[in-house]
């Protein structure tokens, strides 16, 4: 059968002190130091029964409150008479004066720390809400669309207006520029000879180029292609064509000749 023995825990040797004196009811500042250090040390030889890990902090107070038992129950040394205070020995001098000290300082932060984990516990009852943009609950104020104009603007906008009807009525004709492929294949192969180096295929097209130019530019370099007079290649999947023109392939013919469109 299984027996389980719970020890309190304590934080540490001084909590352990003062549970012992409240649970004896003495005051803090005349211990019994004897009943304390023989209950003290019944709580060490518990821990050590039960195989429990005693740490170095229980020990150094242990043998604290036995060197203040025997200085408690040794008579006191009789005063002499010496030349200098320093040496003079206090009669009210009480061995239990630093750890009283220490006590009291200690329950105190005990103290302390106990009023500060009540207000956390108090605290962890409250939910808040993040905070939310409002912004689309605004009431937006209509813009005034005329706002700021005065009459002389309404009137500069009218004549402006009829200006731009009078010259919807003149008429023009508009011609569209058509290069052919066999004409875009002789630019290629100039700008080519110019560069004496390779070329983009971005370079080969305007800025707003339409769509009929690139169909254009894109089938003159594959008629050049096929005639051996460029080659063309990239350096990784999807990026821009490098044109370059072939050696081998200007001693050819005027291969121009059988391109008609």
């Amino acid at each position: 059968m299984k027996v389980t023995v719970k020890l309190e825990t304590f934080e540490g040797p001084l909590d352990l002190l003062l549970h012992l004196i409240d649970q004896a009811e003495v005051d803090i500042y005349d211990i019994p130091i004897k009943d304390i250090t023989d209950q003290y040390m019944e709580y060490l030889g518990a821990m050590q029964e039960l195989e429990l890990e005693v740490t170095s902090e229980f020990l150094v107070m242990a043998a604290t409150l036995l060197s203040i038992k025997s200085k408690m129950l040794l008579p006191k040394p009789p005063v002499l008479d010496l030349e200098f205070d320093d040496y003079m020995q206090d009669e009210d001098y009480d061995p239990r004066a630093e750890l009283v000290a220490k006590l009291i300082e200690y329950r105190k932060y005990k103290a302390i720390a106990e009023h500060l984990r009540d207000k956390e516990s108090e605290r962890s009852l409250i939910y808040t809400r993040e905070p939310e943009d409002l912004t689309p609950y605004t009431p937006v104020k209509p813009e005034n669309p005329v706002e700021g104009l005065h009459v002389a603007d309404l009137v500069r906008a009218f004549r402006k207006a009829l200006r731009r009807m009078e010259s919807r009525s003149s008429v023009a004709r508009i011609r569209k520029d058509e290069i052919s492929v066999k004409d875009r294949m002789f630019q290629v192969v100039d700008l080519l000879a110019r560069e004496r180096g390779p070329v983009f295929f971005s370079r080969l097209l305007e800025q707003e180029a339409s769509k009929d130019s690139i169909v254009v530019t894109f089938l003159a370099l594959l008629e050049l292609m096929k005639v051996k007079k460029i080659t063309c290649y990239q350096h990784k999947l999807f990026d821009d064509i490098v044109i370059q023109a072939r050696e081998d392939g200007a001693a050819n013919g005027f291969w121009a000749d059988e391109i008609s469109y």
